[in-house]
């Protein structure tokens, strides 16, 4: 059966809020994402829906900004709640670590590698 599986791994962490080392998290998120969604899955990462609304909201908002911070792990933690699974990829990451407690919390699976995830077909 066909799961949705949140992508949680670091996005700021480690990355002293450098653009392009933020940028290669992000990207490491994304090619696990379409590896899950090669496997016949719904793959989201809560980057991918807070960032666009983050812009709309204040275009020059910033990590750690108030306008960012608004919505990035809120929307994250409401994301979470309807996920099926947790996929918990990369090093350390306060925010990804708390994505994989809310899920044990709502009942849903922590994976921590793709091999965890059944290969969906049709």
């Amino acid at each position: 059966m066909t799961q949705m599986v949140l992508i949680a791994g670091p996005y700021r962490s480690g990355t002293g809020d450098d653009p392009a080392l933020i940028a290669r998290n992000e990207r490491a998120m994304h090619e696990v994402a379409l590896e899950v969604f090669r496997r016949g899955h719904l793959a989201v990462t809560g980057e991918a829906l807070a960032l666009p609304l983050i812009r709309l909201e204040d275009p020059e908002a910033t990590p750690g900004t108030p306008r960012f911070d608004e919505i990035f792990h809120p929307l994250a933690r409401r994301l979470v709640a309807r996920c099926d699974a947790v996929l918990r990829i990369g090093g350390p990451s306060a925010g990804a670590d708390e994505m994989v407690a809310l899920a044990r919390d709502h009942g849903a699976a922590v994976l921590t590698g793709l091999d965890e995830l059944p290969e969906v077909r049709g």
